[in-house]
């Protein structure tokens, strides 16, 4: 039985078509970004009139404009050479790259592909409204968030039919609820307390092209809001206070920040800024109504190779201010209580060390992590004597300890365990009590084999953990688990993840025959901190080749033949299309690159590019003579050669700060100079847009849709649809 079968990573999301319906499938493998692959026998597409005239003999008098839509721009050739360790790489397309977005033509050499694009796909756009009409009809259009019970109040966001974005919305918690249970209702109708939209994020975007909230923050008072707004998609906020009830503003903005935000009491913000290469780097507190030039920097790392963040603990009564490397992370507090002492050292540097910390009571818990340790343990030191701690949750090699959260009568562990999830309640002694190891924890049950669980907002003093939920047949989820009873009670499910997660836009494609399969090779974290480890540095080719494997495997056992083999992944997961398709072009049929990171070896010896220096610990340091060749034996924009590729869709965004568009944009136009076949190969490139493509939820839809109809287009469908 052949097919269409989508290996995908967790980026990433796509499949293709078969001529005999096929089972569902799902495998799981790993990966640390998201991989499609679907199977299809796709018919050459003309790129030129010599090549149509090649595959239709009596093609005769076709206007001249048809062939001038028709056949791809060509980009010019300025020879850029680069030299290192005696080894000589020649860049025609360097000149591809301004980081002020502005030069004209660069901007004009955009717009031609987008144009080409276009007009590819023109004689498909009624397919694509069909499959948008059909995505769109599964979701609500008029819907709310699973409430979010905080202090006196409920939070929700609300989406309205025909409307692109959300309202941040909250009511009043009725008195009948005043004590917490997972049977809790918001109530609504006219009865109920009144609505008050606090923000209309559709009012905000009128006259942006792009529009994003990233952080969006109540005090503790819930008497005013911060939010960090992007109009650009360059990641770069503007944060604004306003009143929550009139929606009035509160002192001037802060500019230029990043969306690390949290209050330090009712009447100040601390915010994270960053440097010229997008690093975040400094940390500032800042007291509402004064100038932002007055700000008090709190921390600052020197070092180009670590990132600081910001998060407040679930307690509300401090701030951790935390700098990472991909290996080491250490941690400072804030006493919110008493901000005018400064940050202070919580868990120590050091190389090797990584650490995330909570607070509870008289204690801080500290998730930590090391070569030792490598899948995490969990211990606790006392707030006035950190150098001492206690373990409460040992190292084990078989489970690998992802995440915890911790309450004032318990501490939930998300773990993995021969790749599956689990969440793991334990109960803690009275706050004050001496803690001890932590035994005999409660596993909350789920209804299917394989699933996604992550952890959502809960009450610290609550014994409601909230957690959402999905599998590949089961819509994402929010459940509420009482922690006393071990009662769960669905509180709303999206028809509207990598885990295998649901999503309803693939069932356009299912229903048309596809099949849906997952490759998680290594280099994720789902069978422990090993199974990722020997996917990174000079091990990073492993990822490529076990991305292989599994196409393979499924031509071997059936689901496909290489013919209707497609695949799709993003960012990370777009650089693992980039090499699979230089290593074995053969095995695919069509593949979609969403803003692939594949300019790797120049990108990586770049420190002035953002990411790079942070980078170096995951992929390796290229300006070390061992890992510059390594990494060019792989880079795909350094290994595309004379061969015939198959049909290709490669995106990008313009304003994107974690790839920069310059590289897809090299690889297509160095794929269009040396391929061999005459396959579709197609760049997209949102002028408007960062790394997360559009920001509205249908334009959204609209751009997944179109990927679909690229995908049938490919496997020559289209006409039957």
């Amino acid at each position: 039985m052949q097919g269409s079968i989508q290996l995908k990573t967790t980026l990433g999301n796509h499949s293709h078509s078969f001529r005999s319906p096929l089972k569902y499938w799902q495998s799981s493998l790993h990966s640390p970004s998201s991989y499609r692959v679907v199977l299809s026998s796709a018919l050459p597409f003309p790129s030129s009139a010599a090549a149509f005239s090649r595959h239709h003999h009596n093609a005769v008098s076709l206007p001249a404009a048809y062939f001038q839509a028709m056949v791809p721009p060509s980009a010019k050739k300025v020879e850029h050479v680069m030299e290192m360790f005696g080894d000589v790489r020649t860049d025609n397309y360097y000149w591809l790259r301004d980081d002020s977005r502005s030069d004209p033509e660069v901007l004009s050499f955009l717009r031609e592909e987008n144009a080409h694009t276009d007009s590819v796909m023109s004689e498909t756009k009624e397919l694509e409204n069909k499959i948008f009409e059909e995505i769109k009809a599964r979701i609500k259009k008029d819907d709310i968030t699973a409430p979010s019970r905080r202090g006196p109040y409920y939070y929700y966001k609300k989406t309205l039919d025909r409307k692109e974005y959300v309202q941040h919305c909250r009511r009043l918690v009725p008195d009948n609820q005043k004590v917490p249970s997972v049977h809790d209702i918001m109530p609504t109708g006219p009865e109920a307390p009144k609505e008050h939209v606090i923000l209309d994020e559709n009012v905000k975007a009128q006259h942006h092209q792009y529009y994003r909230i990233d952080a969006f923050k109540v005090s503790p008072n819930h008497k005013l809001v911060a939010y960090a707004e992007d109009t650009k998609g360059n990641e770069i906020y503007t944060v604004y206070v306003i009143d929550a009830e009139t929606q009035a503003p509160v002192g001037e903005p802060l500019v230029g920040v990043t969306s690390y935000l949290e209050w330090a009491g009712d009447n100040a913000l601390v915010y994270i800024t960053q440097d010229e290469i997008l690093r975040p780097d400094k940390a500032w507190f800042h007291v509402l109504g004064t100038e932002q030039s007055k700000d008090t920097c709190l921390y600052v790392e020197k070092d180009n190779t670590f990132s600081i963040s910001l998060y407040a603990s679930k307690s509300k009564k401090y701030l951790f201010v935390a700098s990472r490397s991909k290996k080491t992370r250490f941690n400072f507090y804030l006493d919110v209580s008493g901000p005018e002492e400064g940050l202070k050292v919580l868990t120590p540097r050091v190389e090797g060390i990584y650490t995330t910390v909570s607070h509870r009571g008289d204690h801080f818990f500290i998730q930590r992590r090391s070569d030792q340790f490598f899948n995490s343990e969990v211990v606790a030191c006392a707030v006035n004597d950190t150098s001492s701690t206690t373990v409460l949750i040992s190292h084990r090699e078989s489970v690998k300890i992802q995440q915890i959260q911790v309450f004032s009568d318990h501490l939930v562990a998300y773990e993995r365990e021969n790749g599956l999830q689990k969440v793991i309640v334990y109960h803690l002694p009275p706050i004050g009590e001496p803690l001890r190891s932590l035994e005999s924890g409660q596993a909350v049950s789920f209804i299917d084999p394989v699933y996604s669980v992550g952890s959502s907002g809960s009450e610290f003093s609550s014994s409601i953990l909230r957690f959402t939920y999905s599998s590949l047949r089961s819509p994402s989820s929010v459940y509420d688990y009482d922690m006393k009873t071990g009662i769960s009670v669905l509180k709303k499910s999206d028809l509207a993840c990598i885990d295998p997660g649901f999503k309803s836009a693939r069932l356009s494609l299912l229903d048309r025959g596809f099949v849906y399969a997952i490759a998680h090779v290594g280099g994720g974290g789902e069978m422990g901190r090993r199974w990722y480890e020997n996917g990174k540095l000079l091990k990073k080719k492993n990822t490529f080749t076990d991305f292989i494997a599994c196409a393979e495997y499924l031509i071997e056992k059936k689901f496909c033949s290489k013919e209707r083999l497609c695949i799709e992944g993003r960012s990370a997961g777009g650089l693992l299309i980039g090499a699979v398709l230089n290593m074995r072009p053969d095995l695919f049929t069509t593949a979609v690159a969403g803003v692939p990171f594949v300019d790797v070896l120049t990108t990586m010896l770049d420190p002035t590019i953002p990411l790079t220096t942070s980078e170096w610990e995951e992929w390796g340091d290229p300006r070390m003579e061992e890992f510059y060749f390594y990494m060019k034996s792989y880079s795909p924009v350094d290994n595309v050669k004379a061969q015939n590729y198959p049909h290709i869709l490669v995106t990008a965004g313009l304003n994107d700060p974690r790839v920069l568009y310059s590289e897809p944009a090299k690889f297509v136009a160095k794929l269009r100079d040396l391929k061999t076949d005459d396959n579709m190969l197609l760049f997209k490139c949102e002028l408007g847009a960062g790394h997360f493509s559009k920001s509205g939820r249908f334009e959204k839809l609209q751009e997944e849709a179109f990927t679909y109809v690229f995908l049938l287009k490919a496997l020559n469908m289209t006409s039957k649809l």
